[in-house]
């Protein structure tokens, strides 16, 4: 016996994210390329690149630490060095930077791994909750608005205190108000919360491995419901959004679609 008709299947939810919102801002035409019209990139830069392998190792670090084992640094070092030697394609990850060489960045990303081991060992200052986790969750109470966020490392400190950590390879070191006005990890505190309860105390808390730099913020809950509003504010721009301009930028250099972007003579897409 044939199953009954079905009727048109209801279109997916977008479930947006931070990376998705900031490409729109700064770049409406990079966004229609990666998220509307999901074209592949053909390439990445060098500093993603590096980030990612460190990433990876800390990640892997602290699964070893909270299985009672705690590698050492040149262990930790040895595995950075076998993910690089495993993912770097030479014809994909490109250098942007004139002057720059391919093994000055692979030793930059040994100095982060190194200065974050010395700085944190024995890593037994506070408990891990999770790495790289995915959270998924809802800006809005009627669940129109699905943002997701991946968590560098989740933590408790000593003082109870829930920690939302994020890693960073990059030379630039923000001020403290540009950090108390940073958006992304203010949205994976919503998320966060909706898991400890609202009444949980969160500290937001960015390692600046580059430059040896711990910095933190914590927010409000006016704080917090502006940067929502804010949020829910680009999504809806992104939903009427039909032009898709390109915004010319310094950042332009790293885009893995400037050999295609109508701003520089590429072929139009659509």
């Amino acid at each position: 016996m044939l199953p009954p008709p079905q009727g048109p299947r209801a279109p997916l939810q977008t479930v947006y994210s931070h990376s998705r919102i900031d490409s729109f801002e700064k770049c409406a035409k990079k966004f229609h390329f990666r998220y509307v019209l999901e074209l592949p990139a053909d390439s990445e830069s060098i500093e993603a690149f590096v980030g990612k392998r460190v990433h990876e190792v800390l990640e892997r670090l602290y699964v070893f630490v909270g299985q009672g084992m705690l590698p050492g640094i040149e262990k930790v070092l040895a595995r950075y060095r076998a993910f690089w030697d495993d993912h770097y394609d030479a014809s994909r990850v490109r250098i942007v930077r004139e002057g720059t060489k391919l093994e000055d960045y692979k030793k930059l990303g040994e100095r982060c791994l190194r200065g974050y081991y010395r700085e944190y060992y024995p890593f037994d200052a506070d408990e891990t909750l999770s790495t790289e986790e995915r959270i998924v969750f809802d800006l809005d109470d009627e669940g129109k608005y699905a943002f997701q966020g991946i968590l560098d490392r989740l933590v408790r400190a000593p003082d109870g205190t829930v920690e939302i950590h994020d890693y960073k390879t990059g030379r630039w070191v923000p001020t403290q108000k540009q950090l108390d006005e940073d958006r992304q990890l203010a949205l994976y505190q919503i998320g966060v919360a909706k898991q400890y309860g609202d009444d949980a105390p969160i500290r937001l808390v960015w390692h600046y491995l580059q430059r040896g730099k711990r910095l933190t913020s914590t927010r409000t809950p006016a704080q917090i419901e502006a940067v929502k509003r804010a949020a829910i504010a680009v999504i809806d721009r992104i939903g009427v959004e039909t032009e898709y301009a390109p915004t010319k930028s310094r950042l332009c250099d790293w885009c893995e679609y400037k050999s295609i972007c109508p701003a520089f003579g590429g072929s139009p897409v659509r």
